[in-house]
């Protein structure tokens, strides 16, 4: 099972960052009538925790190598420049990090990057999102999206998966990674397009443990467990549910999208995964066998 680790920057009298960085900031450029949109991003980790920090934003951040910032990259810049993507970026700071950069740690430098939340993001770098949003949050200070920019394994990178992030509901990493993974998907499934339901997105969580725990993928005690799960839904829904598990030793991003594709071979699980339903809640964890095991719950309409 994989734990959420938070993360505090314990560098004292750090510097603020010029009005404007880490922002959008809207520039009408000569010969031009319409806005056009710029990014720039804080250039230092720990300033760019202190800010969002500060006023209660998630922290995007590019771990990227030195030689390849990720604003450089006309693609990935485009992905986020949208109007859409904009409107979403006013939430979080941004922050273009290389991998090489270090924060002293008992009096030791050490990549920042290889504080082990950003695991999956050490050889080739990639994008997280620190939750500093809403301080009482479950999720405050803690990683709650990771998408490596290396290929390899079912995952591959794509610039347009950046924005996909940015709306994505609250929830933990491995909720929103497994949430991502559905809407990734090539067919497009509808599955995780309702509303996230914390009573499924709980009982998710407490299934995918208990599988994990177990080391056996199945709907383990399923009668009682439906019942249970109705009765705290809205009365014109009823709970179903679909599981999956991963092969040995994937990380989380290959793990979610290797459960989907599973789900994808049985006309049942994807019946239920590619529908629309008003309510629904995603899960993953890892049992001590290396392998993840996958829920999604939905209530569907009576």
């Amino acid at each position: 099972m994989i734990g959420t680790t938070t993360l505090v920057v314990t560098l004292a009298a750090l510097s603020l960052p010029p009005a404007g960085e880490g922002r959008l900031l809207n520039l009408l450029r000569p010969n031009q009538r319409r806005e056009q949109t710029q990014l720039l991003p804080i250039t230092d980790y720990a300033t760019a925790y202190r800010t969002a920090k500060r006023e209660h934003k998630q922290l995007l951040v590019f771990f990227h190598p030195a030689d390849k910032p990720f604003f450089k990259d006309a693609r990935q810049y485009r992905a986020l420049s949208n109007a859409k993507s904009w409107k979403q970026l006013d939430r979080f700071v941004l922050a273009s990090v290389p991998l090489t950069e270090t924060l002293k740690q008992r009096g030791t430098p050490k990549r920042v990057v290889d504080h082990a939340a950003f695991a999956d993001l050490r050889s080739g770098g990639g994008v997280a999102i620190v939750d500093l949003e809403k301080p009482k949050a479950a999720t405050y200070g803690q990683v709650v999206s990771l998408l490596r920019f290396n290929s390899g394994g079912y995952y591959t990178f794509k610039p347009a998966h950046v924005p996909m992030l940015l709306e994505l509901p609250r929830g933990s990493l491995t909720q929103r990674s497994l949430i991502l993974a559905v809407r990734i998907h090539p067919e497009h499934p509808k599955g995780a397009s309702g509303k996230f339901h914390q009573v499924l997105a709980k009982e998710a969580m407490s299934h995918s443990r208990n599988q994990a725990g177990m080391g056996s993928q199945g709907h383990h005690n399923w009668e009682s467990r439906f019942h249970q799960i109705n009765a705290r839904l809205p009365g014109d829904v009823s709970a179903q549910e679909v599981v999956a598990e991963s092969w040995p030793g994937e990380d989380l991003m290959d793990a979610c999208v290797d459960c989907v594709a599973s789900w994808r071979q049985s006309s049942g699980h994807w019946s239920a995964v590619r529908g629309r339903h008003p309510l629904f809640g995603f899960d993953i964890q890892r049992g001590g066998n290396g392998i993840w095991y996958a829920t999604g719950l939905f209530g569907r309409r009576n």
